[in-house]
């Protein structure tokens, strides 16, 4: 059935009749909490509960890991002929394209996001996800040096053993994909520890994984708090990496815990404040307007890489905010997630609401000038309505912090020296954009500005090739790509003495 021909009616109806399973996922099964016990999971549309989930401990976390270990010492999966796991990968793939209802479903109740997002955006990228990073198995090398002719050395790349994944809320689904695919692929065990906001997802995920083949153990999920759950899994010697998206705050954590553990990989994709710079040659003001409306409007600014501050070139900052104040405060409507007319769902719970409004209260209280929006619309659950502030400069706190929601910062500058000057001036490096004509200015720009993703001309464009993540307290690490599988391995040496 084409799932975009559905009305909210059916939405609900079907919202009404799906199963949620609650439990972990260890070894190929559902178990409950070792020690018992639960939290709730809210519906931020509604701010009713929708289920009440297992909540793990570093008990729960002993289990999956242990499991994992086994099945990684036992071969059943890094072992496996690459042709092998590129079949289930494949048709774990197809899976999630089939379940595309559930998924959209567990995802949009969870934490809010738009049905029609989740249909259209987030899980066909999850199926493309582990299509490509199947594909990518036997395209691993390794390599023979030259040496002399009495010794013959060869490298060898083989995969970690168990990983521990850490996930967000904002994009449940897509970012589980993004740290399970690649590690999978390279051969190794997983754990993921999923939001405790938005756990579903992950658990129809490490179910459908052993339905398409995946051997029992391979990848486990545990339900639970990040200061219990992910802590633990953190913390445990038997994991050889942790992949953790999550706030600059916490990826620091992971930091600490690798050093307190065993010294253990980390890759972290964290905070974000980027900048979109529009340049007076930019090739299509209204283009770029649009851009600039969907690059921090679009999930709910609930984006790491959100553009969030608008660095406008003073000769084009008159027509460019009449435009964007016209065209902005109606591009996103709050409204039933449910609705496949809505694009702009609630923020994912009430204290996040209560955290955005903060920092609108704070803009105004700087001096910024609230040009639309500011509030929340007079309905049940967790919305705010899309913000724009100009009149920002750089020191103000909305242009430093990050604040996570549908919030713009408009400042002007003067010319592309100052647009990098204060693009730059951040601690966060995610991403950035850049409008202009001139080719030389843009390579010039890309070359300047420091952040590890930025587009030329457009927002958040990009394929699985393009490597995600960022610099400074943006993270380390990289998402997508080959770089990123690469990451889940590790490098053997072999020197054979022929004398």
């Amino acid at each position: 059935m084409d799932l975009t021909q559905l009305t909210t009616a059916d939405w609900h109806a079907r919202a009404g009749r799906i199963r949620y399973e609650t439990r972990h996922f260890v070894d190929g099964r559902f178990v409950d909490s070792v020690r018992g016990g639960s939290f709730t999971v809210v519906n931020p549309a509604t701010g009713t509960p929708l289920c009440e989930v297992s909540a793990g401990g570093a008990d729960d976390i002993d289990l999956a890991v242990a499991a994992a270990k086994r099945a990684f010492a036992a071969r059943v999966w890094s072992r496996k002929a690459p042709r092998e796991r590129t079949a289930v990968l494949t048709a774990f793939s197809r899976l999630i394209e089939e379940n595309a209802e559930r998924f959209a479903l567990l995802d949009t109740l969870c934490m809010g996001k738009p049905i029609r997002d989740m249909l259209s955006a987030d899980v066909p990228a999850a199926a493309l996800n582990f299509a490509y990073f199947g594909e990518l198995i036997d395209k691993i090398d390794g390599s023979v040096t030259p040496t002399a002719a009495d010794a013959f050395h060869y490298i060898l790349r083989e995969p970690l053993g168990v990983v521990g994944c850490i996930v967000p809320w904002n994009y449940p689904l897509l970012m589980a994909a993004w740290k399970v695919a690649p590690a999978l692929a390279a051969g190794n065990s997983v754990v993921l520890k999923p939001a405790e906001q938005s756990p579903l997802s992950g658990l129809l995920m490490a179910e459908l994984f052993v339905e398409a083949g995946g051997p029992p153990g391979v990848f486990n999920v545990v339900n639970g708090l990040g200061e219990t759950a992910g802590a633990a899994l953190a913390l445990h010697g038997d994991v050889a990496k942790i992949a953790f998206t999550g706030s600059t705050e916490v990826g620091k954590l992971m930091l600490v815990a690798a050093g307190q553990s065993n010294m253990k990989r980390v890759s972290l994709e964290c905070g974000g404040k980027t900048p979109q710079i529009f340049l007076a040659d930019l090739p299509d003001l209204d283009v770029a307007v649009t851009y600039a409306i969907n690059g921090i409007f679009g999930n709910m600014g609930e984006v790491c890489n959100a553009g969030s501050r608008l660095l406008i070139d003073r000769p084009i900052a008159g027509p460019f905010m009449e435009r964007f104040i016209e065209r902005g405060k109606t591009a996103y409507v709050p409204g039933d997630p449910l609705d496949p007319a809505t694009n702009l769902g609630p923020l994912v719970t009430a204290s996040h609401r209560s955290r955005v409004m903060s920092y609108i209260a704070r803009g105004k209280a700087e001096g910024a000038r609230l040009e639309f929006g500011g509030g929340a619309p007079d309905r049940p659950g967790c919305f705010v309505n899309p913000t724009l502030f100009s009149g920002v400069n750089n020191g103000m706190t909305i242009a430093r912090e990050e604040i996570f929601g549908p919030v713009a910062a408009a400042i002007e500058v003067d010319g592309l020296a100052e647009a990098v000057a204060v693009a730059n001036d951040s601690i966060y490096g995610l991403a950035a954009s850049v409008w202009t004509r001139d080719l030389n200015v843009a390579l010039k720009t890309v070359r300047d500005l420091e952040a590890g993703v930025i587009w030329v001309n457009c927002f958040d464009h990009g394929d699985m090739t393009q490597p995600f993540g960022g610099y400074k307290q943006s993270g380390q690490g990289r998402d997508k790509c080959l770089e990123s599988l690469l990451s889940y391995t590790q490098t053997k040496s072999a020197w054979i003495n022929l004398a």
